[in-house]
């Protein structure tokens, strides 16, 4: 008792600090920085900086991140100290693909749950399609996490829509993130520092979406030396570019990607064209030990035109100004001003006409983390986000055009998010984080919104059960400062760990979140041609309560982990499109939806192994997703009778496997296996012939047959000559096979009569077979 209480009446000071590499000068996130004799310790922010609290007295402080050499120290803490410390590799071996960071497995302590992470060397080491390193294509090895298929765009996590992911690079929203339609990401894995997936438990100082959170950080540079490295593929090639501009204070990173597959096709005789590029930018500067500005961007396009006739044009473009202020040695800032815009563009010369349509939006965006104790962090902040819509506009692109210039009415809307999040170590044993975020959004005034007669803009007809659409009895226009809708939601979060030892521990959590935001969209995944509208008049946001429970267990000194995790999600005002929806150029969507409710629930199993030459994890997810839109009335039948049905991304069983065997170091071996339920789909129930054309029936409820079920193999090798060693110059070739054993995995299934045997057949529609690919990865 005499020990707690001089313990108490001790003066308590404050180490901080940052924590980089030792070649480049590059902040690393997730370093562990320990103090072993008392049993305290904390790890590295986003920007590389601790700060911890203790008694006066000597320690042993010890710096350890995997691939890295621990640094150990003593200190005499008499008062409050600033301390950095820059880390040496362990090894010298080409790039990061060495350096495996623990901060992959998962922290028995940390209440945080339905987290994954992934470094950019584990991504680079997956086997994909052509070849090409792949952020998005990695996730989807994760539990809980699918895709629409091959060749489809977007990500689904736990039974959620695409468009219910926020995907952040450098805390910049981007709202595509695909490249060729789903071929690729546009993410250049070279240019990636670290990159964090929340499924759930999400803290409070994330918003606006409702299924997940894909948070990516690019590198810093190196300030101390001028570097390249890159990759040479078949269908596409990287390079990047890094070094200082005032030597230890300042640094630049140029990151830039592009395929050149279209150059080969006029071999073929063919005039078609599809190919990507993009860039990557940073900059970074010192200005004191309290201050450090960045300014990073993003730009990428993808073409894609058949003949002279047809022409896509779509891309993101972000840019990010931010400040790191340091306050006190316990309290860190974040100031970040963003930019983001999202274009898409179509020429049909065949018509003769032009449409560009996107989302544009400028974020202010304020962070603070207080380091009130060893037990006890805060974080608090507010961001503003100011949108504006392009719905469309058509514009005649030659002189004997017969199509009228025609724009769709803009569309302007401001989200506003505070929040507090705490981190709370009440015991040795139990954890806890809490927090809660005040969201508002404002849809405001436009040139032109329908009035409908008892505000229904939608009409259900008894007579032949269809809805149809109610013709406005008006228009009312607005100012822009004029609000039409004004939206506040409470978002309450909570997550608790509760550890049994240093090997075992049981997490819970509960999330609100409100969206504001639709995709509109009736395809089983995403196009670039669907467009984005705000909630509004006749569209409300849409609101999550998520529920988890896990069990997290470390096997054998850390060699293997376990994490298994049960959830189940409900969101309100989920919409739903009625019968034969027409959403393209559509000035008065709110003729076309309803709104419903969804529910997904299920189980999620990750095994790992996480040390030794074999290293992977299996992963297995027993899930449900459902979408159910009841009348409005007790005359309506709503959508699918108002019944359950399954929606787009209902996958009963997921089952994914990523291994990696390190026979010397030559030589490395990696594969993935991945078996999927089939998607849900429509299959015709009749037909009847026009015209001497077979037209197909579809009277059925909503997804209820199924696609066949998805497997498939794929394989990579890794050769890294041993003459790296002794020269700049450092290379590796890697060998893959993308679908290993050929399975004609189905995209879709269409139904036709044999013009020979008159009868009826299905059409099975595969996007690849097996696919070769042989990549050389350079650095010097």
């Amino acid at each position: 008792m005499l020990t707690f209480f001089s313990s108490f009446s001790q003066e308590k000071f404050t180490i901080s600090g940052i924590i980089s590499e030792e070649s480049s000068n590059e902040t690393l996130i997730g370093v562990n920085v320990l103090f072993p004799e008392n049993n305290k310790g904390v790890v590295t922010n986003e920007y590389g900086f601790y700060s911890i609290t203790l008694p006066e007295g000597n320690y042993k402080i010890q710096i350890s991140y995997l691939g890295f050499q621990d640094i150990i120290q003593d200190i005499n803490l008499t008062k409050n100290i600033r301390l950095n410390f820059q880390l040496k590799e362990a090894s010298e071996m080409l790039e990061e693909v060495v350096i495996k960071e623990d901060v992959e497995k998962v922290d028995i302590r940390n209440p945080q749950m339905s987290l994954n992470k992934l470094t950019a060397g584990t991504i680079k080491q997956i086997p994909v399609v052509l070849g090409e390193a792949d952020v998005i294509k990695s996730i989807l090895l994760l539990p809980g996490v699918t895709s629409a298929g091959e060749g489809a765009s977007g990500f689904n996590v736990r039974g959620g829509a695409a468009d219910q992911n926020l995907i952040l690079l450098d805390e910049a929203t981007i709202f595509n993130s695909s490249h060729l339609f789903g071929f690729f990401s546009v993410f250049n894995p070279d240019a990636i520092k670290d990159i964090k997936l929340y499924k759930g438990g999400i803290p409070a100082r994330y918003g606006g979406r409702v299924s997940s959170v894909l948070d990516i950080y690019q590198k810093e540079g190196n300030s101390k030396e001028y570097h390249m490295n890159g990759g040479i593929g078949l269908v596409s090639s990287r390079l990047l570019a890094e070094g200082p501009i005032v030597k230890n204070k300042g640094a630049f990173l140029v990151g830039g990607r592009a395929s050149y597959a279209h150059l080969f096709l006029p071999l073929f005789d063919n005039d078609n064209i599809a190919y990507f590029y993009d860039l990557n930018t940073k900059l970074n500067y010192k200005i004191n030990d309290n201050n450090n500005i960045y300014l990073s961007g993003y730009f990428g396009r993808d073409v894609f035109s058949i003949s002279e006739s047809f022409r896509n044009t779509y891309g993101n473009t972000v840019l990010n100004l931010r400040w790191n202020h340091l306050f006190s040695d316990k309290l860190f800032s974040n100031l970040s001003l963003i930019y983001s815009d999202y274009f898409y563009g179509l020429e049909l010369d065949f018509v003769g006409f032009e449409w560009n349509s996107g989302i544009r939006n400028f974020n202010v965006k304020y962070d603070l983390k207080h380091y009130i104790s060893d037990n006890f962090q805060l974080n608090y902040g507010v961001n503003d986000i100011y949108y504006k819509f392009n719905p469309g506009e058509i514009k005649p692109n030659r002189d004997d055009s017969s199509v009228p210039e025609e724009k769709l009415i803009d569309k302007y809307a401001n989200e506003l998010g505070i929040y507090v999040d705490a981190e709370h170590k009440i015991t040795d044993g139990l954890t806890l984080q809490y927090g809660l975020r005040l969201s508002n959004f404002i849809r405001l005034g436009q040139d032109e919104l329908n009035i409908y007669e008892n505000n229904n803009p939608l009409l259900y007809n008894e007579e032949f059960d269809i809805y149809e659409a109610a013709d406005p009895i008006g228009v009312e226009t607005y100012d822009r400062t004029d609000q039409i809708k004004n939206f506040t939601n409470l978002e309450p979060r909570v997550a608790i760990a509760y550890a049994l030892n240093d090997n075992t521990s049981f997490k819970a959590s509960y999330n609100r979140m409100a969206q504001y935001l639709h995709l509109l969209s009736n395809t089983s995944s995403p196009t670039p041609l669907d467009v984005w509208t705000p909630s509004g008049q006749f569209i409300k946001p849409q609101l999550l309560n998520q529920y988890a429970v896990g069990y997290f267990k470390n096997f054998k000194e850390e060699t293997y982990s376990l994490e298994t995790e049960v959830f189940y999600k409900d969101i309100e005002n989920r919409i739903d499109y009625i019968n034969g929806a027409d959403l393209i150029a559509n000035d008065a969507i709110e003729q076309d939806i309803l709104s419903g409710e969804a529910r997904a629930y299920g189980l999620e199993v990750l095994l790992r192994k996480n040390e030794g030459k074999f290293k992977g994890w299996l992963a297995y997810t027993l899930s449900r997703s459902e979408q159910r839109t009841p009348g409005r009335t007790a005359v309506e039948t709503g959508i699918n009778n108002g019944e359950w049905y399954n929606t787009p991304f209902d996958k009963t069983h997921d089952i994914s496997f990523n291994g990696s065997y390190e026979l010397n170091d030559k030589w490395k071996f990696n594969t993935n296996f991945i078996f999927q339920t089939g998607q849900p789909t429509n299959y015709p129930s009749g037909q009847y012939e026009y015209q001497g054309l077979v037209i197909p029936v579809y009277d059925g409820l909503r997804n209820e047959q199924r696609l066949p079920t998805y497997h498939r193999m794929d394989l990579s090798a890794t050769l890294t000559p041993r003459k790296n060693k002794n020269r700049k110059w450092q290379g590796e070739w890697v060998f893959s096979i993308y679908n290993l054993y050929n399975r004609r995995n189905a995209a879709s299934i269409a139904f036709r009569q044999n013009d020979d045997s008159f009868k009826n057949e299905a059409v099975r529609t595969s996007i690849f077979g097996i696919v070769p690919a042989v990549t050389y990865n350079f650095k010097f």
